[in-house]
C-alpha cells in the first residue's frame, strides 16, 4: 500500500523534477506535469484535493484504456478527463514496486530526451 509520501519520494528521486506548490502534490519535469494529486470535482462545491489518488500521465489513449480495463481496482477516470492521456491511481491499492514503475514511466513520457538518455546511461 502506497501513499502521498511515497509518490513524493519517488518523483523527487528522478532527475530535474520540480514540485509545484499545491494543497497536495504536483510534480513536473521540463515544465510538464507527470504526477499530481487528484482534484475531485464536487457539484456546487470547491474541488477536493485528494492525496490518496494520484493523476498519472500515460501518454496515449491505448495505454489509458489498457490500464483502465486491465486493472480497474487500481485505475479509474473521471468526467473531464475522458479525452486526456491521464488515469487516476488509487494509492491505497498499489504496492511500491508498481508505483515506482508507474511514476518512472510517467516521468519518461514527459521528460526531455536528453534527461531520459542520461537516466538510461546511469542504469
Amino acid at each position: 500500500m502506497a501513499d502521498a509520501d511515497d509518490v513524493r519520494r519517488l518523483a523527487l528521486g528522478l532527475p530535474h523534477v520540480d514540485e509545484v506548490e499545491s494543497e497536495g502534490f504536483d510534480f513536473r519535469v521540463g515544465d510538464k506535469g507527470f504526477v499530481w494529486s487528484y482534484p475531485e470535482r464536487r457539484p456546487g462545491k470547491r474541488r477536493l484535493i485528494r492525496t490518496d489518488v494520484a493523476v498519472l500521465f500515460v501518454g496515449d489513449e491505448a495505454e489509458k484504456q489498457a490500464l483502465l480495463l486491465g486493472e480497474p481496482d487500481l485505475f479509474f477516470t473521471a468526467p473531464g478527463y475522458e479525452s486526456m492521456p491521464l488515469v487516476m491511481l488509487r494509492l491505497g491499492e498499489v504496492d511500491i514496486d508498481r508505483l515506482t514503475e508507474l511514476v518512472t514511466d510517467a516521468w519518461r513520457m514527459r521528460a526531455p530526451e536528453e534527461l531520459i538518455a542520461g537516466l538510461d546511461h546511469e542504469s
